[in-house]
């Protein structure tokens, strides 16, 4: 039985996306495991040479960019594996990556999504591991109370909301730059697949969020360690960002929470 399917989306990256794969073929070992490439209506060159290049993946054709959420969903369709791991074609695999995230999921059956660390080429740390925008913690923002309060006083009451990433933690939402998560539980979402909300940027807070509404956790573990080379593979687009950011609070907050939240924005980002 396959363990473990990959589905990798290319758009104009041949080169990064080959790098991606010969990572999972160097750093996956004591799974059984798939390789999908979704090719979303490249021009960059002829998604045949994936297939020619490496005959043992799944080569999945789309006629047109469905976006990130579109292209993962036409990637899982037809996944054999029973865990998917959705992983971006700029990231290279470290330290058999991909078993340290299987294993944390089989041993905590009620966290749906775990992802592993990640890294910047240069070795700095990636904040991947992120909190859903709140009141509460826009005020410890703000205020930056966790630089003031001591450990033994504070702790309790800050360690949900500031993360040092280098200790496992249950958290919000994990980015979708490596998601890896139990494709049964496609079944619970609506539609039987993951939201298609947001074309890219911000359906991995949105997946997140949904599996947290029917009581499942989210997940960081440190110990599987990613390299991204962030942007590459989509580009910075942060114009994008906070609109789909704006999208999101107006779905599953209350105008209060909304219009506080934005005030508190304001104050943080001068």
């Amino acid at each position: 039985m396959i363990a473990l399917s990959i589905v990798i989306i290319n758009y104009n990256t041949f080169g990064l996306t080959c790098q991606c794969i010969d990572s999972v073929v160097e750093q996956t070992q004591n799974v059984r495991y798939e390789i999908i490439v979704v090719d979303n209506a490249s021009r960059e060159r002829d998604p045949q040479d994936f297939a020619a290049r490496y005959p043992f993946i799944k080569l999945v054709k789309s006629e047109k960019n469905v976006g990130f959420a579109g292209g993962n969903n036409l990637g899982i369709a037809v996944a054999e594996g029973q865990y998917i791991v959705l992983l971006n074609s700029d990231t290279v695999l470290q330290n058999n990556a991909m078993h340290i995230c299987l294993e944390y999921l089989r041993a905590h059956p009620r966290v749906a999504v775990v992802g592993p660390a990640l890294f910047f080429d240069d070795g700095t740390r990636q904040h991947n591991c992120q909190r859903f925008p709140s009141i509460r913690y826009k005020l410890f923002e703000l205020f930056r109370l966790q630089k003031f309060l001591p450990r033994r006083v504070g702790g309790k009451i800050l360690q949900g909301y500031f993360f040092d990433h280098t200790e496992p933690v249950e958290t919000d939402w994990i980015w979708g730059t490596c998601f890896m998560f139990e494709k049964k539980l496609l079944h619970e979402l609506k539609d039987n697949k993951l939201a298609e909300t947001f074309f890219m940027y911000g359906e991995d807070m949105q997946w997140c969020l949904e599996f947290k509404k029917l009581g499942y956790h989210i997940a960081y573990e440190p110990a599987a360690r990613v390299l991204h080379l962030m942007g590459k593979s989509g580009g910075a687009k942060s114009d994008l960002i906070e609109k789909n950011a704006a999208i999101f609070m107006n779905m599953y907050y209350s105008p209060v929470e909304r219009s506080v939240i934005r005030q508190l924005d304001r104050l943080l980002i001068p």
